[in-house]
């Protein structure tokens, strides 16, 4: 196995800037996740480290090697496709050893290697059937198991689960993140699913247009996102942002949002002195908010009235989509004793020191 560097990395279609400076480095045996929305150039990076596109400028190392000069077949890494792309006219058997076969590997050391790949996946009783044979759930561990037998420096994943169904989705999940365990292997994995990202990554690199945003282990980023974007983009649901202007009155800060005023905690206080008087943006996730129960206590500037427009069950929790005032926000909770009622209002406690503030001009986290 391998680690991979990225080194402002630059891949230009005519006017277009797919990746604009990229440079990362991934761990020898680490599982990093490429995530982003459709567009923002992490497929394109992967295609890049894999030798399918051209560098416009940047270099790529694998392990002590700069690879941009070297083919595909030659830089020892192993790629799993979307669309599987095995060989309909050969069985499980043929796809799985094809690449060693014109490779020249011997018979023996092809059947080997077979045998263990298909072990590890548990498809032994798969291998001679046709791929037409096979279920969407059966092809995809074909497809890993033609990229194991190769025994590779790095693996790489451009979406593999994005045409399995949501079930078969967080099987293949559980699947992979124990193949990583197993093989011990460098892997890097594009998806554009944060929950992929979030569960399965030891770190994540967030793209937007073309753009490393943040990296870092999964719960780090939840917690102290960067900017709007990754904060908007982790998470499910997404983020509530509510345009609010930061006043100080005595001592206290408070977030006016014209329907509603908040009291921001003490330890906000140093990050947040120089936007005093200054719009901001509130940010709040959907977990961080809770009915507001008197039996807490005063609410201490930490409660909205809110109005209830839709209101999903879904067995063990609600989304409640809200409106307070004219600002919009999702709220995602345990099922509620006494049931939310459709245009029905009540008050909202919100995780004051889980909350987040960002710079209305940059985007940028304050706090």
């Amino acid at each position: 196995m391998a680690n991979v560097i990225l080194k402002n990395l630059v891949k230009k279609f005519k006017s277009v800037t797919a990746v604009d400076d990229l440079s990362i480095e991934i761990q020898n045996r680490e599982f990093a996740v490429l995530v982003g929305p459709s567009g923002c150039g992490k497929t394109t990076a992967l295609r890049m480290i894999a030798g399918l596109e051209t560098v416009t400028s940047g270099e790529i190392y694998i392990g002590d090697t700069l690879v941009n000069e070297i083919p595909s077949k030659d830089r020892d890494i192993a790629m799993v496709f979307q669309n599987y792309a095995l060989y309909p006219h050969m069985n499980v058997r043929e796809n799985l050893g094809f690449g060693l076969m014109i490779r020249k590997f011997s018979k023996a050391e092809i059947e080997q290697r077979v045998q263990e790949a298909a072990d590890i996946l548990g498809i032994q009783e798969l291998l001679e059937r046709k791929p037409k044979e096979l279920s969407g759930g059966q092809r995809q561990r074909v497809a890993v198991g033609r990229a194991i037998v190769r025994k590779p420096k790095v693996f790489l994943f451009d979406e593999p689960l994005s045409n399995l169904d949501a079930k078969l989705r967080v099987a293949m999940r559980a699947e992979i993140s124990k193949l990583h365990r197993r093989l011990g292997a460098t892997i890097i994995y594009v998806t554009h699913d944060q929950v992929e990202a979030m569960t399965m990554a030891d770190r994540i690199f967030i793209m937007n247009q073309g753009t490393l945003q943040q990296s870092g282990r999964p719960l780090d980023i939840y917690r102290q996102p960067a900017n709007r974007f990754v904060a908007g983009f982790i998470g499910s649901p997404a983020m509530n942002f509510i345009d609010t202007t930061l006043l100080k009155e005595g001592e206290a800060y408070i977030l006016d949002g014209g329907s509603f005023r908040l009291r921001l905690p003490e330890a906000f206080h140093p990050a947040i002195e120089s936007y005093c008087g200054r719009p901001v943006v509130f940010g709040v996730r959907p977990e961080d908010v809770m009915l507001y129960d008197p039996a807490m206590g005063p609410s201490e500037g930490n409660t909205l009235n809110v109005r209830a427009d839709v209101v999903e069950t879904l067995g063990f929790e609600i989304f409640a989509y809200l409106t307070c005032g004219p600002h919009a926000l999702v709220a995602r909770m345990e099922v509620p004793k006494r049931p939310i009622e459709v245009g029905q209002s009540f008050e909202l406690a919100l995780k004051m020191p889980q909350t987040h503030l960002f710079d209305r001009e940059t985007s940028r986290t304050i706090v």
